[in-house]
């Protein structure tokens, strides 16, 4: 049961950040920070489809990462979670396509590592 509900916990948080990102790049840059650009904002962020699936599916992460919390330490949870960056990162390449170094690479190699001595 725990690894599943890090299965769900990774897909779910993989696909928010994702759709977030996605969406957020639709609406354009926050170049203003007073309180009617922010109000526009919010306005624009509840017209979005992408935004608000990325919210709900951030939202489905939560409510699986407080059940895990129930049958697990955070010592277990919080690092076993983390496998979802090599994930993020590969779709942020190819869907998204940002430039991800050599270093980002690395790092979310060394996550992963770690992610399998858990296991052990």
């Amino acid at each position: 049961m725990k690894w599943l509900l890090v299965a769900i916990i990774a897909l779910s948080n993989t696909a928010g950040d994702l759709l977030n990102t996605a969406g957020m790049k639709r609406l354009g840059p926050v170049e203003d920070l007073s309180l009617r650009s922010y109000l526009l904002l919010c306005l624009a962020i509840v017209r979005s489809p992408m935004v608000l699936s990325g919210i709900a599916a951030l939202a489905i992460g939560f409510f699986a990462i407080m059940s895990l919390l129930s049958i697990a330490t955070v010592s277990f949870a919080i690092p076993a979670t983390a496998s979802s960056y090599l994930v993020e990162t590969l779709l942020a390449k190819y869907l998204l396509k940002e430039d991800v170094r050599w270093r980002r690479w690395a790092a979310a190699g060394l996550v992963v590592i770690g992610v399998i001595l858990l296991r052990w």
